[in-house]
């Protein structure tokens, strides 16, 4: 009887660590394993770049595991969306996905990933509101002013974009839906030829990045009516919104948000999800941002998966409605 109460007590036990090795074998990897790669789908230099290379920095302090950015630019997002897209779903490839991903399902035909399928919302990191700018000499003063000047002269008031689906003319083609107003698109090769037409005086109103256009603004060449976030930009202050200057719904921003690819553990996109929560909350790295006219959002998967839907159904009635063909 004691040969057999021990060969049953070994066997208890190998079924034991058989169960364990199995729930091990079940259970995601730890996360960061090793380095982590955050990929910026455009070029060096810009908005997205940066702030991506500020949130790589904060990780690498925070977790004691290296974070570096892996420029991978072209065709709208597309070359870099999709080689996160099939990356290995560990959480060790990630997306510094842009407002383009919520408009590109419309605007491109093949698009070499589905934005639903194959990528899944982490974190919202923020965004940056636009600002929308009238020449000096404009009579409007105002966006009230602005949407009287339009509706009296049907036709004759344009707004200018750097090129069709851009951001600037989403915006316009939703100012005309909320407020009725005939105004003209006239788009250009890129934003700088656009904005340039501006400040000649060529064309009307611009729905701009208020980064970019604020210069102009603060020099006089420019003349700023309201920017288009929820709430004031935080380098521009004394702008009213859209929304408080008789606009109610008027949201537009470039936003950003963390993906990974759509079969990442759930448990593994918490870990991130929790991680870059922290590190934005980091007074310095706020400031920094926040003069950069970053406003910071964080929050649940939840809430980036509830964003991203709501930004994909807004601007895909408005392309559809208004027939907006990419150039």
């Amino acid at each position: 009887m004691p040969n057999r109460s021990l060969h049953l007590a070994r066997a208890a036990v190998a079924l034991a660590a058989m169960a364990l090795s199995g729930a091990s074998w079940s259970q995601p990897a730890h996360w960061p394993s090793r380095p982590v790669t955050i990929v910026a789908p455009v070029p060096a230099g810009g908005g997205v770049d940066l702030l991506s290379r500020a949130i790589a920095q904060k990780l690498t302090e925070s977790l004691g595991t290296t974070f570096v950015v892996e420029n991978r630019p072209g065709a709208s997002a597309a070359i870099g969306t999709s080689f996160v897209a099939r990356a290995p779903a560990d959480g060790h490839t990630l997306l510094m996905g842009y407002s383009a991903l919520s408009t590109a399902k419309f605007l491109t035909k093949n698009l070499p990933y589905d934005l639903e399928a194959d990528l899944a919302p982490v974190v919202h990191i923020g965004y940056i509101p636009l600002i929308l700018v009238v020449p000096p000499s404009s009579p409007a003063g105002s966006v009230k002013e602005l949407i009287d000047l339009a509706k009296a002269s049907p036709g004759r008031y344009s707004f200018a974009s750097g090129g069709a689906g851009a951001g600037a003319h989403l915006s316009g083609e939703l100012f005309k839906s909320m407020t009725g107003a005939d105004i003209t698109h006239v788009p250009y090769k890129g934003n700088a030829p656009a904005l340039n037409n501006l400040l000649g005086g060529h064309v009307a109103m611009m729905f701009d990045t208020v980064t970019t256009a604020i210069a102009h603004v603060r020099s006089g060449n420019l003349k700023a009516l309201a920017t288009t976030g929820i709430q004031r930009s935080p380098i521009a202050p004394e702008l009213p919104t859209m929304i408080e200057s008789g606009l109610p719904g008027f949201e537009v921003s470039a936003w950003y948000m963390v993906f990974a690819p759509k079969k990442t553990p759930a448990e593994t996109l918490e870990k991130i999800n929790a991680a870059i929560n922290n590190v934005m909350a980091d007074p310095q790295l706020a400031r920094e941002m926040s003069a950069q006219g970053v406003v910071f959002a964080g929050g649940s998967i939840q809430q980036a998966q509830k964003y991203l839907a709501g930004e994909v159904s807004r601007w895909g009635k408005i392309i559809k409605d208004a027939n907006i063909k990419a150039d």
